[in-house]
């Protein structure tokens, strides 16, 4: 029997092993997933935690819910790949061999990897709400927060979710506002970038929304450290920014697995052909979500989108045919922005978030770069839509591919 082995049962390899499934034959196919985790987490509700909108069981599944029958699912520590020999080593010294494999191991945050960022103020008045801990932590510190300077700082790109941080400072500054006490507090927006994106026409509509939120921005700032004892956040230039509260995107990294497989470049991320989604180094190896080095945003929508070329491409694989689907880095976010309203972007690889409406010109009902109530429901239907749609692997009425189909360049 032939052997497909898929590493991780996040939002990519769940996703690909309800795929597979559906395709495979039974007789001749077995698929194992391995993850050293049960529990399934919709990362994108760790935002709303802190602000009493989502709580700690809004966001916890088990995984074992979501695998479809047959499917041989393995709790354990992934010890090393050995792509050479097909196998995979996971602790306790079990060798798993493959036929193929996808890797979707995705990317942690290392807050290990900036000096003084887990000191003595961790999760008192330094957070981060990438994680459930931290999202909890802080959830609990602003129900006593009176006021002060409260900064969000990205540590480094690439990271999960590039929106998140802004739909942040948005959350938060209309949060404040409902507690009476938006006049004590001081919003700062710190990020690597030039700008509040990293592309012209969306930064200077999410930078001119920070602006009339009174959302001071500070741009091109990379954190060297945090110190603990001034309470600031230095960066490699020496500029320095003080904080009463600091909420952080830590470092994110590959699995340190990949590491120890010899898979990965600088940051444990793999090296991947952008458009057919095949390892660099194992041509029977595929990689999918937030593990690959592929130039686009980390997020859901893109581990979404490649899955269906993907699909094709290892099918291609297996019956000794060319590669012939190509992934153009499409991404879809939505953008929570306070006050029950929401932005909406949908670009590529080649194209910037633009105007228009989605996903039908002219109708929508969604506004692409538009502050509106419709787009807050979209993200708000959008938990429905992954636990029941996405991760078992249904069809979504959305092309994989990005079209130009009411946008409007500028």
């Amino acid at each position: 029997m032939k052997k497909l082995l898929i590493l991780g049962a996040g939002t990519a390899g769940t996703m690909m092993a309800n795929k597979l499934h559906k395709v495979f034959d039974k007789e001749e196919w077995q698929i194992t997933i391995v993850d050293q985790y049960k529990t399934h987490y919709y990362q994108p509700g760790f935002l709303f935690i802190p602000f009493n909108i989502y709580n700690k069981q809004d966001v916890i599944k088990p995984k074992s819910n979501f695998f479809p029958p047959g499917v041989k699912v393995i709790y354990s520590v992934i010890d090393k790949i050995v792509g050479e020999e097909n196998k995979v080593l996971l602790e306790g010294g079990q060798v798993l061999q493959y036929d193929y494999m996808i890797i979707a191991t995705g990317t942690e945050t290392r807050p290990d990897e900036t000096p003084g960022l887990k000191g003595k103020l961790w999760y008192k008045e330094i957070f981060d709400f990438y994680t459930i801990e931290g999202a909890c932590a802080l959830q609990r510190y602003f129900k006593n927060f009176t006021g002060g300077k409260l900064v969000m700082v990205i540590s480094e790109i690439p990271y999960k979710c590039p929106v998140a941080p802004i739909e942040f400072v948005c959350l938060a500054e209309a949060y404040f506002t409902k507690k009476g006490i938006r006049d004590k507090v001081d919003i700062t927006y710190v990020t690597p970038m030039s700008g509040a994106f990293t592309k012209p026409v969306a930064s200077k509509m999410l930078g001119d929304l920070l602006e009339e939120k009174n959302i001071h921005v500070e741009s091109d700032f990379y954190m060297e450290r945090v110190d603990n004892d001034k309470k600031t956040i230095v960066a490699y230039d020496e500029r320095e920014i003080e904080f009463d509260v600091l909420t952080v995107v830590p470092v994110n990294m590959g699995s340190e697995m990949i590491e120890r497989s010899g898979l990965g470049d600088d940051l444990n991320f793999i090296p991947t052909d952008k458009h057919t989604l095949q390892s660099d180094k194992f041509k029977n190896v595929f990689v999918l979500g937030d593990a690959s080095n592929i130039p686009t945003s980390k997020a859901g929508s893109v581990a979404h989108f490649a899955a269906e070329i993907l699909m094709d491409n290892l099918m291609s694989a297996i019956e000794a045919r060319p590669l012939l689907a190509k992934f153009d880095g499409h991404a879809n976010c939505y953008i929570e922005t306070g006050y029950g309203k929401g932005a909406l972007i949908d670009f590529n690889y080649d194209t910037e978030p633009l105007p228009g409406t989605f996903p039908l010109p002219g109708i929508g009902p969604f506004g692409l770069l538009k502050n509106t109530k419709i787009n807050h429901y979209g993200k708000v239907m959008f938990r429905w839509i992954y636990w029941h749609i996405l991760l078992k692997g249904k069809e979504m009425p959305i092309e994989a591919d990005m079209t130009m189909a009411g946008k409007k360049r500028i």
